[in-house]
C-alpha cells in the first residue's frame, strides 16, 4: 500500500543515471544531439564533444556493449521525463474499495451521515461496500436489509453503479457500488481546478485520503456500530 508522503522518512531515490565524468567505460556507442549516429568513439573524445556543444554526455543503455551514451541537455530532459510521468499519473485511475457499515433500523440522521460519507468516496472515485450488519431477531427480516440497500442506491444513482448486488453471507448483507461516468467526470473537474489555484499544498500521494477517512465513524470497528443499535 502506498505511503502518505508526510509519514514516509525514506531517503529520496537517488539519480543512477551517468554522465559526464561518471562515465568510466573506455569508449561508447554516441548519439549526437540531432539523433545522429555517430558511431563507437572513445569516451574522452565524447565528452570534449559534449563539451564543445555545451550539452552533457548521457548514458542511455549502459547494458549495451559499449554503452550507449547521447548528448542532450540533461536539466531539460530530466524534466520532461518528469512531466510526462506527472501526466501518466494524473490520468491513471487508483481505485481504493471503502467499507461503510449500516444496522437495518439505522435512524434517520445517521443514515443521512452514512449517505454523505457514500457520496464523498464515490466523488474521491473510489468503490464503496455497503453492508447491512443483522444481530439476533434481524436475520429472520432479510428484506428490510435489501430494502435499505435499494433506498441507498437510490438516493445515491447519479454518482453510482451497482458492480455487484445485494448478496447476505451470515449475518451480514453487502453490496458494491462504484463510481458513474458522471462521478469520474466530477472528480477529474474537481481536480483540474485544485491544480489551476495558486499556493497548493504538495501533491498527495494515493493513499493520503484513505489515511484521512480512516478515523471515520463508518470505517471504525464493529464494536463501535453497535451504539447505533
Amino acid at each position: 500500500m502506498p505511503v502518505p508522503r508526510r509519514f514516509d522518512r525514506r531517503p529520496p531515490e537517488r539519480d543512477t543515471t551517468r554522465l559526464n565524468e561518471r562515465i568510466r567505460v573506455p569508449e561508447v556507442r554516441l548519439i549526437g544531439a540531432d539523433g545522429e549516429q555517430v558511431g563507437v568513439i572513445p569516451t574522452e573524445q565524447a565528452l570534449e564533444r559534449a563539451q564543445s556543444a555545451d550539452l552533457d554526455l548521457v548514458e542511455v543503455a549502459p547494458e549495451a556493449k559499449p554503452p550507449v551514451a547521447r548528448l542532450l541537455d540533461y536539466s531539460k530532459y530530466k524534466y520532461e521525463q518528469e512531466q510526462k510521468a506527472k501526466a501518466a499519473r494524473k490520468h491513471q485511475q487508483q481505485t481504493n474499495v471503502r467499507e461503510i457499515k449500516l444496522r437495518p433500523k439505522i435512524a434517520t440522521h445517521d443514515y443521512e451521515t452514512k449517505k454523505g460519507h457514500v457520496v464523498r468516496f464515490l466523488r474521491q472515485r473510489d468503490k464503496v461496500k455497503v453492508t447491512i450488519m443483522f444481530r439476533g431477531r434481524e436475520q429472520a427480516h432479510p428484506e428490510r436489509g435489501r430494502a435499505l440497500l435499494q433506498r441507498l442506491f437510490e438516493d445515491i444513482e447519479d454518482l453510482a453503479v451497482i458492480e455487484s448486488e445485494p448478496l447476505q453471507e451470515g449475518r451480514n448483507m453487502s453490496m458494491l457500488v462504484a463510481p458513474s461516468q458522471a462521478a469520474v467526470n466530477a472528480a477529474r473537474a474537481d481536480g483540474d481546478a485544485a491544480e489551476e489555484e495558486p499556493g497548493d499544498a504538495a501533491e498527495e500521494e494515493p493513499g493520503d485520503a484513505k489515511a484521512e477517512g480512516a478515523g471515520d465513524a463508518d470505517e471504525q470497528a464493529p464494536a463501535d456500530e453497535e451504539a447505533e443499535a
